[in-house]
């Protein structure tokens, strides 16, 4: 722990212009990053009596071993530089409103021929257009489920697809005329394209225009006497307002704006936030944050808009859709500082006037009353749900540090597990913790390659060896510390962050004293004397010390055992599953192997093609030759092989 007075600047040599500072600890890793009118008055207030600050202040200061600021001209300047140092940081101290798997998408896939609506969870991605978030998934599978007799686009997977396309017959939705069945060739590409995106212009509000079309058809097709025709538009045009309905209309003047409101105490803040378009209710979505310093609801509104739009701004320059994701107005409890910077900043982003307000009256603020009220609700289940939570992981690595005998608390604990099958595709996973929670951004996995045939224990070795000489590369001993730490554990070629750069407090092996006596000698080789090695065994839960020859006998209702059996239990389904990877894409393909002429990329394309081995052996020396990349005698080479093998492969075991 940091004594904060050892690195703190002299007061008449910070600057009082308005500016953006960061943090480091004593590797150079960016910590927190903040801004301020005043550098001087704001980092001055860090380094006051510690009593006296808010306790992740202090937990920060604490950590931080200096600190250094950057001066800028206005307020919109720190506001841009801030976001980009925490974007490009990704200090521990800091709140990142990112999209993650929190909230399901309705995805549409305009970059593929035959467009696929489907529920979606993770990263945006480029080609793919977005509707929602939604609450629940439930609440997609509704929609769609309604809208889908008008708009019958596809909606299986790839796999599904091509399966149809082979048998020359839809699948149930096909038959019941809920999807266009373009699979066996129903519409064309462009027709059903022409589905697709009649459908999103339905969800992006245009809906008027598609019902005044229904009933000008359903009409015309009474006047022509078709009333069969004319009995399922009608249907159709139920189902629309349906849906409609179950977007109620919330502003009457269909104004496009985002309703903000918070709930928070001394240590934690819920914010909920509902996105309004054509006065309807189209999203909604929350958080639960730590706060890092006592904020007020005006400095949480400033935080939350800063991060939030800017994230947006980022995740639409990399997925065009149309539209801004910043609206017209943002609804709020409270007008942040400097409001009239942050509406100039906002307005940078949309490309045209945004306006900030707190509603007084009306249906607006019957809104954010609303609003309000969802963020109490979602505070209050949050403490339910983590007041137990943040005590036990304190209490679990303040045992650990007490049973294992460690300096400190272990607030980074790595752990590494080894996967195989009856010892072929050997692999690893190395998986991290911070503060008793999964950093999966660390996560690494390894194919082991000189211990492959040489049993857990050389396995142990070879990843740990990789992964500290990696590390100790990366560290750079012989560079200075003032370099250290302005690389800030950044990659100097490519600006991001090197992937070994920060060692643990704790490396949790999987197994007993041999595979810890095996990571502590690599460890010793290497030179890496701050590392604190444990071994945990699955049959009886004993944790082995490199060397000993008795274990620790952890009590089996001890929050540190809790903590270590979840590390482990991480690290081993993170490396099953990438074994599996490995085992499909070689079991795949392995009736394949040996052939003449054939490698991997023709193998991958056969398989491809036809689906799997069985369909393959099924299919003429012609249809085989058909596939691109593959020719008459490389055609006739595996209409051999597969002849001279009928054997099945054999289950799996794991």
């Amino acid at each position: 722990m940091a004594d904060p007075a050892t690195y703190r600047p002299a007061s008449g040599s910070i600057p009082e212009a308005p500016g953006v500072y960061k943090f480091r600890d004593a590797t150079g890793r960016v910590v927190y990053v903040g801004k301020a009118k005043s550098l001087r008055s704001r980092l001055n207030s860090y380094f006051a009596d510690l009593s006296g600050l808010h306790p992740r202040t202090r937990q920060m200061v604490t950590t931080a071993a200096s600190v250094e600021w950057t001066v800028v001209s206005t307020e919109v300047e720190a506001l841009q530089l801030e976001y980009n140092w925490i974007k490009e940081f990704d200090p521990r101290f800091n709140v990142r409103y990112r999209d993650d798997k929190s909230y399901p998408v309705l995805a549409v896939t305009l970059h593929e021929e035959f467009p696929r609506l489907h529920v979606y969870r993770g990263p945006r991605r480029r080609g793919v257009r977005y509707f929602g978030p939604y609450a629940h998934a439930w609440a997609i599978r509704e929609t769609l489920d309604l809208l889908l007799r008008v708009f019958p686009a596809r909606t299986c997977s790839a796999g599904v697809f091509r399966r149809h396309a082979q048998i020359g017959r839809p699948c149930l939705l096909g038959y019941i005329d809920k999807c266009s069945a373009p699979c066996v060739g129903n519409v064309t590409a462009d027709e059903h394209r022409a589905i697709v995106e009649d459908f999103c212009d339905f969800l992006a509000g245009r809906t008027d225009v598609m019902v005044r079309r229904l009933e000008r058809e359903m009409a015309a097709a009474s006047e022509e006497l078709e009333f069969e025709r004319a009995a399922r538009l009608r249907d159709d045009l139920g189902a629309l307002r349906r849906a409609m309905e179950k977007q109620a209309v919330v502003l009457g003047d269909g104004t496009d704006a985002d309703v903000v409101s918070f709930a928070h105490d001394e240590l934690e803040a819920a914010v909920q936030i509902f996105h309004v378009r054509g006065g309807r209710v189209r999203g909604q979505r929350g958080w639960v944050i730590d706060k890092v310093e006592e904020m007020d609801v005006a400095a949480l509104v400033e935080q939350f808009l800063s991060q939030f739009y800017a994230e947006q701004a980022d995740l639409a320059a990399e997925t065009p859709t149309d539209g801004s994701p910043v609206p017209r107005e943002v609804l709020v409890p409270a007008l942040p500082a400097d409001a009239e910077s942050m509406e100039q900043w906002l307005s940078t982003l949309r490309g045209s006037r945004v306006r900030l307000r707190v509603p007084q009256r009306g249906d607006k603020r019957q809104l954010a009353d609303t609003v309000t009220r969802n963020a109490e609700e979602a505070f209050a289940q949050h403490k339910l749900r983590r007041a137990g939570d943040l005590t036990a992981r304190s209490a679990a690595l303040a045992e650990l540090q007490e049973h294992l005998g460690l300096d400190t608390a272990p607030l980074r604990i790595e752990c590494v597990d080894i996967s195989h099958l009856g010892g072929t595709d050997v692999v690893a996973s190395l998986v991290v913790f911070e503060d008793g929670v999964p950093r999966k951004s660390e996560y690494k996995r390894f194919a082991l390659r000189e211990a492959a045939t040489e049993g857990d224990v050389a396995g142990i070795a070879e990843v740990v060896r990789r992964r500290f000489a990696r590390y100790l590369r990366e560290a750079d001993t012989g560079a200075t510390a003032d370099a250290q730490a302005e690389a800030g554990g950044l990659d100097p070629e490519t600006g991001r962050p090197r992937k070994f750069a920060y060692p643990p407090n704790l490396l949790v092996v999987d197994g007993a004293g041999p595979q810890a006596t095996a990571a502590a000698d690599v460890l010793a080789e290497l030179g890496v004397t701050d590392v604190a090695v444990v071994g945990l065994a699955k049959r009886l839960e004993e944790v082995w010390l490199p060397a000993d020859p008795d274990p620790v006998i952890l009590p089996r209702t001890s929050d540190a055992l809790y903590l270590l059996q979840r590390v482990r239990d991480e690290a081993h389904r993170f490396a099953v599953r990438y074994q599996r990877q490995k085992r499909s894409k070689r079991v795949r393909t392995s009736a394949l192997d040996g052939i003449p002429g054939l490698g991997q990329t023709r193998r991958t394309a056969l398989i491809k093609h036809f689906g799997s081995v069985k369909k393959l052996r099924q299919a003429s020396t012609a249809e085989i030759a058909a596939v691109p990349g593959i020719g008459e005698r490389t055609a006739e080479a595996v209409r051999a092989a597969l002849a001279g093998d009928t054997g099945e492969q054999g289950g799996e075991s794991h």
